[in-house]
Parts: C-alpha cells; structure tokens; sequence
C-alpha cells in the first residue's frame, strides 16, 4: 500500500525545495490535484501547517477537496503531509532530495495508512490504483524537473 518514484534533476535541492514544499504550485505539476491552498496562518511550509488541495481523481474525476496537514518539514532536504479524512490520515506523501552528481535526485513517496477501509480498497483496486500513482508521481516530478532546470542557469546546476 505504497509506492514511489525518483527522478534526478540538475538543479540544487534549495531550488526544488522551493517547489515541492509551495503546495500552492502543486496544479502546475500534479495530473490530480489541480490547486492547494494553505489554511493556516502564517501560510507555508512548517510542520503542522494546514492545507486544502483540490483534487480532480484520476484527471478526470470526481472533484473534491482534501484537507492536509504537514507531518515533517526539513528544508531543504524532506516535505512530507498527510491527507486526512475525518481529522485522522488515510494518506501520507513524501518528497526527499538528496544531492546526486549532477545534481539532486527527488523522490516522491505515498504510504496509505493500514485500517480495514484502505486494506479493504486496496484489495479491490490496488494493482490499478498502484499504476496510476506511479504514473502520476513519474508526470509531477518530470513537470518539476522541466521548470527547476529551466530555471537554473547551467552554471549552477550542481
């Protein structure tokens, strides 16, 4: 009931950080949640932080808002959140980057939470939901990869 991808992109972590962890950029990259908007104040990364993403499951539907609260917050090395139904997590994803040659390789993680209900869905649907979560976390991280080194100067890619 997990899965992950990992991609390496020629940028430094500081400027990858700067994308995964502004969960308001997330319609930029992810093919399912196409806004987010942070509910607490101060807005923005730190751990307890509360957030609403607006999801449109599978790209195509149903629509709906999830509410998400930030679980660990190390810049700029891991941003990890839970996805909450009910005040509990059903729900946790995970981006670490670590410094590669060449530059910093990101990996995207989801973990769903074991209670009977996520056991019982991902008895039924897990081999597809599986491939659909792999397929989409590849697509963030590619769209994340294009804007972080077109906008890093070759100079400081490292």
């Amino acid at each position: 009931m997990n899965g992950s991808v990992t991609v390496t992109v020629a940028a430094p972590a500081a400027a990858l950080w700067d994308l995964v962890a502004d969960v308001t950029r997330i319609g930029e990259f992810s093919p399912e949640t196409f806004e987010a908007q942070w509910i607490t104040e101060p807005p923005g990364p730190a751990v307890g932080a509360m957030f609403r993403g607006h999801v449109r499951r599978n790209g195509r539907g149903p629509v709906y808002w999830t509410d998400c609260r930030v679980l660990r917050c190390e810049a700029p090395t891991l941003f990890e959140f839970g996805v909450h139904v009910g005040g509990r997590p059903v729900n946790t994803w995970t981006y670490q980057l670590h410094p590669v040659a060449g530059g910093t390789a990101v990996t995207e993680s989801y973990t769903l939470a074991p209670t009977a209900l996520t056991r019982l869905y991902w008895t039924i649907a897990g081999r597809w939901r599986s491939a659909t979560n792999q397929r989409g976390m590849l697509q963030t991280l590619q769209r994340i990869k294009a804007v972080a080194e077109s906008a890093t100067p070759p100079s400081r890619r490292s």
